[in-house]
């Protein structure tokens, strides 16, 4: 501050700017600087700057003083730039006449082409143990577009569609992904419930997230290694293609509604990071004409400023779904805070 007396003697008022939540340490330097002032003539004012822009915001599928984590088992309605590195699954489940253990890396990208529209690319490396045999190879890769269509930021609501293309025969027959074009179309939503009335204070910190996608190859079969029934035998075999609904929800609760960062019928002054959200997911997979495959997935997530990082078990709830528990953990980057320069605002908008 001296030196600035010096440039502009006549300032006899300094603002000292800082974001709360990307730097809890500053209190430490804002002492110092309101100690310092006075000697000078100067008066200093602390300016924290609670809310970004409305893009960045949105981009973190907050809504209002809901943050909407990214989940596991399937997708949320967050539409932002961000990406997936990894997404680690370990599960034992029935597939291609037998008992399996899949060991699946995934990852995935997200581009904001607008505010609300965006395209991304996924795919993975997946690990097949048999028990007699293994075999390791890439996953489909997929590519989708995804917009948000509903925001009500005072009723912590969020909706969002999206379209994805599983691209055929992009995956490895030895790791049973091997299937023809894709055709995914999809709803995701997230609904909190932090605008109860009093006489519900108790459930304010939940919230439910949701999504339904139907996925529908363009051809009836295709051929992935399996073990033959009659035979006992790995190799390749041809398998029925048919549609299926991926369905599944979660119940969310956020602890910043036990902190004075909450106040009820308010929007939030900051937005609503660096918090745990337990939660647990429901998963199911239901082939037309076969039995549904059910999961339960209880977990934990941690949202900072530019990453999340989130752990589940993964419990079958029927046999479809398996008879061992396994486990999944994701890191979850955010884009637009990690590198601003290049994410700082969507593609074809200058907001």
């Amino acid at each position: 501050m001296e030196l600035l007396k010096e440039i502009a003697s006549r300032v006899n008022r300094v603002a000292f700017l800082f974001q709360p939540a990307a730097a809890p340490y500053a209190q430490y330097y804002l002492d110092v600087f309101k100690a310092a002032a006075p000697s000078l003539g100067i008066a200093a004012i602390a300016a924290p700057i609670n809310k970004r822009s409305v893009h960045s915001a949105h981009a973190h599928g907050i809504a209002g003083n809901r943050f909407f984590p990214g989940t596991l088992a399937f997708d949320d309605p967050a539409v932002a730039d961000e990406s997936i590195l990894p997404l680690f699954t370990s599960s034992k489940h029935p597939d291609e006449g037998g008992d399996v253990v899949d060991n699946r890396f995934t990852w995935s990208f997200f581009r904001l082409l607008t505010p609300t529209l965006g395209v991304g690319i996924d795919s993975g490396w997946v690990h097949r143990d048999w028990g007699s045999s293994q075999r390791s190879g890439f996953d489909t890769t997929n590519l989708t577009i995804k917009g948000e269509v509903y925001r009500n930021d005072l009723h912590e609501t969020l909706v969002a569609a999206g379209l994805t293309w599983g691209i055929g025969h992009s995956g490895a027959q030895s790791v049973g992904a091997n299937a023809p074009d894709l055709i995914l179309p999809g709803i995701f939503f997230g609904k909190g419930f932090g605008d109860l009335p009093d006489s519900l204070a108790w459930l304010r910190p939940f919230g439910i997230t949701g999504a339904v996608t139907l996925e529908h190859p363009m051809t009836g079969a295709a051929t992935n290694f399996g073990i033959d029934a009659q035979t006992g035998q790995l190799g390749p075999m041809l398998t029925r293609n048919v549609d299926t609904l991926h369905w599944g929800f979660a119940v969310e609760f956020s602890t910043l509604y036990l902190t004075n960062r909450f106040t009820p019928g308010k929007l939030p002054k900051e937005e609503p990071l660096n918090q745990f959200v337990p939660l647990i997911e429901f998963s199911f997979d239901s082939p037309r004409g076969q039995k549904t495959s059910a999961t339960m997935n209880p977990g934990l997530s941690y949202v900072a400023v530019s990453w999340q990082v989130a752990v589940e078990a993964i419990i079958p709830l029927n046999s479809e779904a398996g008879r061992s528990v396994g486990a999944r953990a994701q890191l979850l980057l955010f884009l637009d805070e990690l590198i601003p320069s290049l994410f700082g605002k969507p593609l074809l908008s200058d907001r």
